[in-house]
C-alpha cells in the first residue's frame, strides 16, 4: 500500500511522515531524488536522494522516475525502481509528494498498487509562521515562492481521499494512524 501526503511546504508532512514510521509496524519511507542541495538536518537516503542537475537530467532521459517535477527551481521525483522494490517487499510506504506527482502516480500505479491519499491543509497565515521559524530558514523570496504555491495546491484538494487540518500534530498523526488501519483492513477483505 502507497499512503501519499501532500499539502504545501510547511504543512507538516515530513513531521507527520517520521512520526507514523516510529509509532507503526510495517511502515517505511521513500525519499524522493532531488537537485537541490543538502539543508541542515538532511540524511542522504533518508530525506532525499541528492543528486546534481546533470544526474537528474539523465535519470528523466532513462526513463528512471515514475513522476517528476520542477519546484523553487529544483527537480524533485520518484524512483520506478525503489517504489516497485518497496512495494514487492509487502511493506506500507508513506511518500510526501505534491499535487502533480500525486496526480501522475495514482494514474500510473491505480491499477496495481493500492494508493490512499492524503492532503493537509494549513491556514495561510499559519503556513507562514512556520516557514519563517523553520531551522532551514528559507529566504524572503524563497518564502513568498512557497505560499504563492498555496492557492494552486488547496485548488487540488478534490483528487484526495482524505483531507485533514493539520493544527494538532498527535492529533493528526492518530487520524491518520487509524485511515492507515482502516485501509488496511480493506485491502485484507477484497
Amino acid at each position: 500500500m502507497l499512503v501519499i501526503l501532500s499539502g504545501v511546504a510547511g504543512a507538516g508532512k515530513d513531521t507527520i511522515k517520521k512520526e507514523l514510521i516510529k509509532r507503526m509496524e510495517n511502515v517505511e519511507s521513500l525519499p524522493s531524488f532531488t537537485s537541490r542541495t543538502m539543508r541542515n538536518g538532511d540524511i542522504e537516503g533518508q530525506t532525499y536522494h541528492f543528486v546534481s542537475k546533470e544526474k537528474f537530467e539523465e535519470m528523466i532521459k532513462n526513463e528512471e522516475f515514475y513522476e517528476y517535477d520542477i519546484h523553487h527551481n529544483q527537480y524533485y521525483g520518484t524512483s520506478r525502481k525503489l517504489l516497485n522494490n518497496k512495494i514487492k517487499s509487502g511493506k506500507i510506504i508513506v511518500k510526501d509528494i505534491d499535487v502533480n506527482g500525486t496526480e501522475h502516480l495514482k494514474d500510473l500505479l491505480k491499477n496495481d498498487t493500492k494508493i490512499v491519499t492524503i492532503f493537509l491543509r494549513v491556514p495561510k497565515e499559519e503556513l507562514k509562521r512556520r516557514l519563517e521559524t523553520r531551522i532551514d530558514k528559507p529566504s524572503p523570496e524563497e518564502i513568498m515562492l512557497r505560499l504563492n504555491r498555496f492557492d494552486y495546491e488547496e485548488s487540488r484538494m478534490n483528487m484526495y481521499d482524505y483531507i485533514l487540518k493539520n493544527d494538532n500534530l498527535e492529533k493528526t498523526v492518530q487520524i491518520i494512524m487509524t485511515i492507515i488501519e482502516h485501509e488496511q483492513k480493506l485491502v485484507a477483505t477484497n
